[in-house]
């Protein structure tokens, strides 16, 4: 295509939002990416950079030319550029950082994990100092007019930096010019740390209906601020991470259309260890070779065990790892969990397992057979109600994400389980059911 020809499409991509522009331009190919970029100014390829995804805006930065890439990232938001930078091999970055003019924003974010509220937090907020008059802040505030995507949240420290107390623009307009800021300021502030986990900060913007939230270290020093934006990007991803746990992919990043190989190492693993554990319950089965010639009908009914096992552990697993997500569940309660959950679990085995025992007794005019699967419909719900309660619990408290209780796992466990409790019943009842053969 002619620079003629681009003209006309460079300009209706720029009269669209970042946003806009961002979900365009990730379906283009990196020659039609870098096309594309070519013609925009530093300042709106920045923002189109900060609307990208990590793994985007990696891709599409990799072919440019390095004084052009260190202007972008001079005039991207802080948290984004470093999220970048991270991404780099460190001979790169050590490149880019010294051919960027401003690096101040920047390098305090380098040195905390992407996964932390250091590695979340920006370094772009309003902070005053809590002996400055409600005027001389209006004034700063005036002439400084800085960037920042947190615009009602003022953050006060003392000279050495630290945190002491909140306001708002509404408090600061409406005080007398002369007052001190230390005056009218809430002296009650939500804050984190910069190591903590992210998804702590999630579950405490949430809790407390917060837009913003401040980052300190252990001296309680303002370091920086997590905005609302950067937050939901959060709980997308722990709620993806758990989604794809649940679902035994182990690559969070994994998408329908990723690679044949990323496609593989995401996925493979874990069917494998599916296989491992489908045979065993097999092994169990094969155990009782000797019953099946003797009784051909139990064969029709053992799956409904197994089953009906899985799907209540799942079940278990799925309630327990949101508690634990959103901070509703604390595990040193863990007993009184299990036994409310074994309560649950009896109940639902004794209705589950009379309904279905009952129904198969009068259906093959067996009733020792239907006592049978009764029986070990309610064994297999207790053996549910407890490995999908521990699993998440268990793994919580040794450190572990608890998504990785997920249904292979505890499947496995139940499947085997389930053969083992339906076929050890049947075979202690075998002269009974082979009376109505």
């Amino acid at each position: 295509m002619s620079d003629k020809n681009k003209t006309p499409l460079i300009n209706t991509f720029r009269d669209l939002h970042p946003a806009d522009q961002a979900e365009f331009f990730k379906d283009l190919t990196p020659t039609a990416q870098l096309s594309l970029l070519k013609p925009l100014t530093i300042e709106e390829a920045a923002d189109l950079f900060d609307e990208l995804d990590d793994d985007e805006t990696l891709a599409a930065a990799k072919d440019l030319s390095l004084p052009y890439l260190a202007d972008i990232l001079d005039d991207m938001d802080p948290d984004e550029a470093a999220d970048l930078l991270g991404d780099f091999s460190a001979s790169k970055k050590q490149l880019l950082l010294s051919l960027m003019e401003e690096t101040s924003d920047v390098l305090p974010l380098l040195s905390y994990p992407d996964e932390t509220a250091g590695g979340r937090m920006t370094t772009e907020y309003l902070c005053l100092l809590q002996d400055t008059s409600a005027e001389k802040a209006i004034q700063y505030l005036r002439e400084t007019a800085p960037p920042t995507d947190i615009p009602y949240y003022l953050f006060v420290v003392d000279e050495n930096q630290k945190l002491i107390g909140i306001t708002g623009l509404r408090e600061l307009v409406c005080a007398s010019p002369q007052e001190h800021i230390s005056t009218f300021i809430n002296p009650i502030v939500v804050s984190i740390t910069a190591t903590s986990d992210q998804e702590q900060a999630a579950r405490l913007m949430q809790h407390y209906d917060l837009s913003a939230l401040p980052v300190v270290d252990a001296e309680n020093t303002l370091l920086g601020v997590i905005s609302h934006d950067d937050i939901l990007d959060v709980m997308e991803a722990e709620a993806t991470e758990d989604i794809y746990r649940l679902a035994s992919v182990s690559d969070t990043a994994l998408e329908p259309e990723s690679s044949l190989s990323k496609q593989l190492r995401g996925r493979l693993p874990w069917l494998l260890l599916n296989t491992l554990t489908a045979l065993f319950g097999s092994w169990v089965i094969s155990n009782f070779e000797d019953l099946f010639i003797q009784v051909a009908i139990l064969a029709f009914f053992q799956s409904i065990v197994a089953a009906q096992g899985g799907n209540a552990a799942s079940q278990n697993v799925a309630m327990i790892v949101r508690g634990l997500a959103l901070g509703d569940m604390d595990t040193k309660k863990i007993w009184p969990i299990l036994f409310r959950q074994l309560s649950v679990s009896v109940s639902l085995g004794f209705i589950i397992g009379g309904l279905v025992g009952f129904g198969v007794g009068v259906w093959q005019g067996n009733p020792y057979l239907g006592l049978v699967l009764g029986l070990a419909l309610l064994g297999n719900m207790v053996v549910a109600g407890v490995v999908g309660t521990l699993a998440p619990l268990v793994l919580q408290l040794i450190g572990y994400d608890p998504a990785l209780a997920s249904n292979v796992l505890v499947t496995a466990l139940t499947d085997s389980l389930g053969f083992l409790i339906f076929l050890s019943l049947a075979k202690i009842f075998l002269p009974f059911i082979q009376q109505y053969i």
